[in-house]
């Protein structure tokens, strides 16, 4: 039998290597072109947001709040009323349900939708959350950037007719350039791409990932130059010493993290309650949240928009302790009217401005009592600010590289990677691991659990079952009785429902019907069998974990 020479064998393998090479190359370079796009659109968002902020206010975010405390009364009421007006006919009109898509709709996009997210809804979601930044909301602008990179990625993935895991790994492009924009930091922007969208981390990805995050943070560079997005001033720490401080300050930011999220779940039901017995327009909910952080500016204009101005004031140690406690209470309560409100924005920034004003008040306390101790408050703040940011986005790794890419700081990073950890923790064990994924496990969609979590409902049961033309008359009949007897799945159910009923009732199979009206019988389609699930499901998992350790 003739067999191929050593010469032909090294000639085709080295043909196949270079066709290999071609189409990695090629991905990187479509990595890098979606990194440039999504820094692009994340620094023109930003811009954007303090050009409108300077037209209306009389600065951006980084003075808005002292600079609004001399406008009239009347201006800081109304443009958020207005704001939240245009903010209401947009999300109307452009949206079937009347919210502003997040970072949630994005790790959803990635687990289930092969790595793509709406289109229109998306874009009219990011206008919604610029009208609200700028004209008096109480959110942040890293959520709605990392939505806008993955509506980009999406459309050059259907342009492209990119399979799932091409698509997913361009959506952990965009959000890794997003981040990297946003914060100048593209270790924490790649890192967070894998731990927040992807939620797993591929080796394959991690080059394009990385090449987006770089861009990103390079496009960033070039507008702003080498800055961060804050001034910190330089830490004094005992490290060792102050190690048991830090595991307290991680139990309180995992307190406030706690608090924040179930406040706003609460206040969304509460407004859904109200909207359901009045019959209030879906654009009038946004206009009357406006109109409750108008009054609340007044008063407080520290909470209009994302707060850097009064974030930097805590890194630094330029509040009080009253203040800082003050402050962080009233700064939650506009986050939570913000976004139960649907007036658009994300939690990242608020996440960070909470968690400074916590360690600050908690290292004013722990400077007073234990002065012998070589430390500072503001250490305790950049640390607060981590541990609630971790703890709110289910990231402690991401957040704690922005913290080293901001201070270039290893001992404040020690210190921070002790609070942020603990914070992590405890959060995780009152929530569903993040207040992304509490947001989707409350509309139904389970990814808590990972990957076993949500695959099954991935796979439609009309895809899994045997047609009913193709089975045997005495087994229609047998399917028939347990028609009759309620045990049946819908046509437009998954395996999600089907693996529950196999495994409590021991059934080898079940019928699958097409419910009619009240007048009409319903229709056979088919029996999906417990051996065929099971393949299926075996299957799934075992392409996850190809993708996963790739």
């Amino acid at each position: 039998m003739p067999t191929s020479s050593p010469n032909k064998t090294l000639q085709a393998t080295l043909q196949d290597l270079h066709r290999c090479s071609l189409v990695q190359v090629r991905f990187w370079v479509i990595a890098l072109l979606i990194g440039i796009a999504a820094g692009f659109a994340t620094i023109g968002f930003r811009v954007a947001i303090s050009e409108l902020q300077s037209l209306f206010y009389g600065a951006d975010d980084l003075l808005l709040a002292s600079t609004a405390r001399d406008l009239p009364w009347h201006i800081i009421l109304c443009l958020p009323i207005l704001g939240g007006a245009l903010v209401g006919v947009i999300l109307q009109y452009f949206t079937h349900d009347g919210r502003t898509r997040s970072v949630a709709h994005v790790i959803e996009g990635a687990a289930l939708h092969d790595g793509r997210v709406e289109g229109r809804a998306g874009l009219a979601s990011v206008l919604a959350s610029l009208i609200t930044l700028s004209t008096g909301g109480s959110a942040g602008r890293e959520g709605p950037v990392v939505h806008l990179g993955a509506v980009i990625s999406s459309k050059i993935s259907r342009l492209m007719k990119a399979d799932a895991i091409t698509a997913r790994d361009l959506m952990g492009c965009a959000a890794a350039s997003a981040v990297a924009a946003s914060f100048n930091a593209p270790l924490a922007g790649a890192v967070f791409a894998m731990e927040v969208v992807l939620r797993h981390y591929a080796i394959h990805a991690l080059a394009p990932i990385m090449i987006a995050s770089v861009s990103g943070a390079v496009i960033s560079r070039l507008y702003f130059g080498n800055v961060t997005e804050f001034t910190l001033p330089g830490h004094v720490a005992d490290f060792y010493l102050e190690l048991p401080a830090h595991l307290l300050l991680g139990i309180i930011s995992a307190l406030v993290a706690v608090s924040l999220i179930k406040s706003v779940f609460w206040a969304e039901d509460f407004a859904d309650k109200v909207q359901a017995k009045t019959g209030l327009p879906q654009w009038a909910r946004p206009t009357i949240a406006g109109a409750l952080l108008g009054v609340i500016a007044i008063f407080f204009p520290h909470i209009i928009g994302v707060g850097y101005e009064t974030t930097s004031h805590a890194l630094t140690g330029n509040l009080a302790l009253g203040g800082a406690v003050l402050f962080a209470f009233i700064k939650a309560l506009a986050v939570v009217i913000t976004l139960a409100g649907r007036m658009g924005g994300g939690i990242f920034s608020p996440a960070l401005m909470l968690g400074a004003l916590t360690g600050l008040a908690f290292g004013w306390v722990a400077v007073a009592l234990f002065p012998s101790v070589n430390g500072d408050e503001t250490l305790y703040a950049l640390a607060g600010m981590g541990a609630v940011a971790a703890a709110v986005l289910g990231a402690p790794l991401s957040t704690t590289l922005i913290v080293f890419e901001l201070t270039e700081d290893w001992q404040a990073g020690l210190a921070v990677m002790v609070a942020v950890s603990v914070a992590s923790a405890i959060t995780g064990r009152f929530v569903h691991r993040s207040f992304f994924i509490s947001q989707l496990e409350r509309r139904g969609v389970h990814l808590a659990d990972g990957d076993t979590g949500y695959i099954l409902s991935k796979h439609p049961i009309t895809d899994v079952m045997r047609p009913a033309e193709m089975l045997k008359v005495n087994r229609r009949k047998k399917l028939w009785k347990m028609v009759a007897k309620g045990l049946y799945l819908d046509g437009s159910a998954t395996l999600e429902q089907a693996m529950p009923l196999f495994e409590t009732g021991y059934h080898k199979a079940l019928p699958v019907v097409q419910l009619g009206g009240e007048s009409d019988a319903p229709v056979l389609l088919g029996a999906v069998y417990h051996v065929d699930a099971l393949k299926t499901y075996n299957a799934a998992l075992n392409a996850t974990a190809i993708e996963e350790h790739s």
